[in-house]
């Protein structure tokens, strides 16, 4: 005979029996994971600057096309807008901007353990402080600019995928997928680049022409690139998940 779990009135369970919560079946945990880590991930190795074309020197008109200057995290940034088309496109508005708070507050979290970390007394043998302080160092102006930046660009990028989708219901999932990237990244970028300018070394209106508009279409490319597999994988969790309507 198998025992029931019955759950009394105080939150517990009757007879001594233990209790578990139920572990959700869907994808959207496992999604929201992948969005936060890749986030993390993103911010420590975008601390490395990145030079390709580096003794090229080709400009167009304002804007600086050779050398092209990243960071180390531009092959894996624009995977967040990715994972974060999927949770607008598949579970809604409410959870995608769920996700990007819990995105936000990893970040945060994040930031203040960098900064306490460097902050406390290293011990006699350790001989990497200043490694440490250069790598994940806090810059608070930094921080402002990246969190700002990620919160306004996700939150539009995911307004303006269900807008469309509102409208054009299951059909053309190319025009939610560019159009709510090119509205998110341009506002990512432009908020970023607008608080963080002086830190980062734009110091010219050209400079910080020419970091908003390579930077936003670096980023638009490479969803409009990867499109194949974000219509796969879309395609994939919508016949698989059990609540999908």
């Amino acid at each position: 005979m198998t025992a029931t779990n019955t759950t009394s009135t105080d939150g517990g369970t009757k007879s001594g029996q233990v209790a578990f919560a139920h572990v959700s079946r869907g994808y959207y945990p496992t999604i929201v994971a992948l969005f936060v880590a890749t986030l993390l991930i993103s911010n420590v190795a975008a601390s490395k600057g990145v030079a390709f074309f580096g003794s090229s020197d080709l400009t167009l008109g304002p804007l600086q096309i050779l050398p092209i200057n990243t960071d180390g995290a531009f092959f894996l940034f624009p995977l967040a807008y990715i994972l974060g088309d999927v949770l607008s496109e598949v579970y809604g508005l409410k959870a995608a901007r769920r996700a990007i708070y819990l995105g936000f507050g990893s970040l945060l979290l994040m930031s203040v353990c960098f900064w306490v970390a460097i902050e406390l007394p290293a011990a006699s043998f350790y001989e990497n402080q200043a490694a440490l302080e250069t790598v994940v160092g806090v810059v608070p102006r930094l921080v402002l600019a990246g969190l700002a930046g990620f919160v306004v660009g996700q939150l539009l990028n995911a307004v303006v995928l269900v807008k469309i989708k509102e409208r054009t219901k299951e059909k053309h999932l190319w025009a939610r997928l560019i159009g709510s990237t090119v509205v998110g990244e341009f506002f990512d970028t432009l908020i970023f680049c607008a608080i963080a300018a002086g830190v980062i070394g734009i110091s010219t209106w050209a400079d910080f022409v020419n970091y908003v508009v390579v930077g936003f279409l670096w980023k638009t490319l490479v969803e409009v690139i990867v499109l194949p597999i974000t219509y796969a994988v879309i395609g994939y969790i919508k016949k698989r998940e059990p609540t999908y309507a």
